[in-house]
C-alpha cells in the first residue's frame, strides 16, 4: 500500500522559511523520482520541484533560487526547503511519488502573510 505523508506546513511571515517533508512507504523509493506540487483553490495544481532517483533537480521558475528539494534515501523522505517566502507561495503543498503516478499525499497548508 502506497502512502505519502507530508508535514511541515504552517503560517509564516513574508521573508521567512519553512521545510516540508514527504515520507513515503510502499514504493521503491530509491528507484523513483518524486515531486512537490502546490494548489490554490480555484487554480490548477502546479509543479514546484522534482528530484530524480539520481538527485537531479528541476524547479518552477517562480521558486528558483528560493526553494531547494532534496532526498534522504535511508529515511524514504523528500524535503522541500523554502526560503524567502512570499504571499503568492500560499497554497496546499503535496508530494507525488513515483513522479507522474496516481499516488499523492494529503497535502500540507502553507500560508505566507504579508
Amino acid at each position: 500500500q502506497v502512502q505519502l505523508v507530508e508535514s511541515g506546513g504552517g503560517l509564516v511571515q513574508a521573508g521567512g522559511s519553512l521545510r516540508l517533508s514527504c515520507a513515503a512507504s510502499g514504493i521503491f523509493f530509491v528507484g523513483n523520482a518524486i515531486g512537490w506540487y502546490r494548489q490554490v483553490p480555484g487554480k490548477q495544481r502546479e509543479m514546484v520541484a522534482t528530484i530524480s532517483r539520481d538527485g537531479g533537480t528541476n524547479y518552477a521558475d517562480s521558486v528558483k533560487g528560493r526553494f531547494t528539494i532534496s532526498r534522504d534515501n535511508l529515511k524514504n523522505t523528500v524535503y522541500l526547503q523554502m526560503n524567502s517566502l512570499k504571499p503568492e507561495d500560499t497554497a496546499v503543498y503535496s508530494c507525488n511519488g513515483p513522479l507522474y503516478s496516481v499516488y499523492w499525499g494529503q497535502g500540507t497548508q502553507v500560508t505566507v502573510s504579508s
